[in-house]
């Protein structure tokens, strides 16, 4: 359409707070302030626009905000880089005045900041709270407040990246958050006691990595939690950190990596049993014990225990588990089962049919399936004894050449179904 000097800016004609809600979703401050040379009346608006997002290359930061005109910002997101401790005391001061509901920083490793301002922990507006890369010094670390001071009405969410110490002074700094419902920790340090305690956190995700050659547990907790209403948790434990739970009742969903390295730990195998028989209510389960020691795989194995409310699990491990989690989850619906190298034997099949293959399991996948015996001797069994099973799935490596693919499929094909209804369904792992 041909454009006249009659057509006008409709965008232009709209109110200034509409403009200003458009501006907030583009990616970054430095994309609102390039608008000011579009036409006069755009000049400042970009000033009354609530999100403050900068790039970790904006060296514009202390600029915009002295001619930031609005006094409540939503999300106020940026870097430290080359900074000192007046220039970022100054922006955590402007954030906290200007009503700050959204704070994400991110500590370039070489930053020079050693402490946090104490206007930070006394925000009565503050909602979301995320840190990345704070580091740890002996006098002064990230939780070095009392838990006097500590006061944040309406934080729902923290997270806690990559912050290397201080976790000793954690209680108090939770203790200040009366309504947090989300709380994530990764962890480079392993070797400080982490205790989480609070009873309004809904979703929890820990991280534990990098354990530093040589350590060795001493038979104490590292990580304690009593979170009673947790209704989600992700842990991640690759450093053997000994787990204390109190009762997690509320839990729905968790996805849960143990990952040690000190075969002949029984203490370690103790505690990641004793948290396991802790998550028995929940419904839906993705655990990973690919890396366990044999230690803590026997253990496991020779354990009793109960799921009644499962109905989904993935489980990446060896074909030995597989029967076990059939055994102890009668209401088991979804099954997901992930390829991983066998270490011992392989697939065994149980003694009698688990009441779940019998009368619930409805789904099973395999993801990759591999051509390897004892996988197809657990196919054969599911099929045959899964009364009430609708589809199975063989997510087949990408890689597979047409004949193999197609020998793979026809092989199980030719098994002895249970269920009448159940589909077998083929695909490749990437497609």
């Amino acid at each position: 359409m041909k454009i006249t000097k009659l057509s006008i800016d409709r965008l232009s004609d709209l109110p200034g707070s509409i403009i200003c809600h458009i501006l907030s979703f583009l990616p970054t401050t430095k994309n609102t302030v390039a608008t000011s040379i579009l036409a006069r009346r755009w000049r400042y608006l970009w000033s009354y626009v609530p999100n403050l997002i900068f790039d970790s290359d904006d060296e514009n930061i202390d600029r915009v905000l002295l001619l930031h005109k609005l006094q409540c910002v939503d999300t106020f997101r940026f870097t430290v880089i080359d900074c000192n401790d007046h220039q970022f005391e100054t922006r955590i001061k402007f954030a906290v005045d200007r009503n700050v509901k959204n704070l994400h920083i991110n500590f370039y490793r070489q930053n020079s900041i050693r402490a946090l301002p104490g206007c930070l922990f006394t925000c009565k507006t503050l909602v979301d709270l995320r840190l990345w890369n704070f580091s740890t010094f002996p006098s002064s670390c990230i939780f070095s407040v009392s838990c006097a001071v500590v006061c944040l009405p309406r934080l729902k969410i923290l997270h806690l990246h990559y912050i290397n110490g201080g976790y000793e002074s954690l209680p108090d700094l939770l203790s200040g958050c009366p309504v947090l419902e989300e709380l994530e920790i990764k962890l480079y340090c392993c070797f400080c006691s982490c205790k989480i305690s609070s009873p309004t956190i809904k979703r929890l995700m820990i991280n534990y990595f990098d354990v530093e050659p040589g350590y060795e547990h001493k038979g104490y907790y590292n990580l304690e939690i009593n979170t009673p209403g947790l209704v989600y948790l992700k842990l991640v434990d690759i450093s053997n950190q000994h787990i204390k739970s109190g009762p997690l009742t509320s839990l729905i969903e968790a996805y849960i990596i143990f990952q040690d390295y000190v075969d002949g730990d029984f203490l370690y195998s103790q505690s990641v049993m004793e948290f396991i028989d802790r998550i028995r209510n929940i419904r839906c389960l993705d655990l990973n014990l690919s890396e366990c020691t044999e230690t803590t795989q026997s253990v496991f194995l020779a354990r009793t225990i109960s799921f009644c409310n499962l109905i989904k699990l993935e489980l990446t491990a060896d074909c030995r588990f597989l029967p076990k989690m059939l055994e102890c989850a009668d209401n088991l619906e979804i099954l997901i089962l992930r390829e991983v190298h066998e270490k011992n034997g392989g697939w065994m099949e149980p003694q009698q049919v688990p009441t779940c293959l019998s009368s619930r399991l409805r789904t099973i996948k395999f993801v990759p399936f591999l051509r390897r015996k004892h996988k197809f001797k657990a196919v054969r069994y599911l099929l045959k004894n899964g009364r009430v099973l609708e589809k199975i799935e063989i997510v087949y490596p990408h890689y597979l050449d047409s004949k193999t693919r197609n020998a793979l499929i026809q092989i199980i094909s030719s098994f002895q179904r249970g269920s009448s209804a159940c589909e077998l369904v083929a695909y490749p792992e990437f497609g």
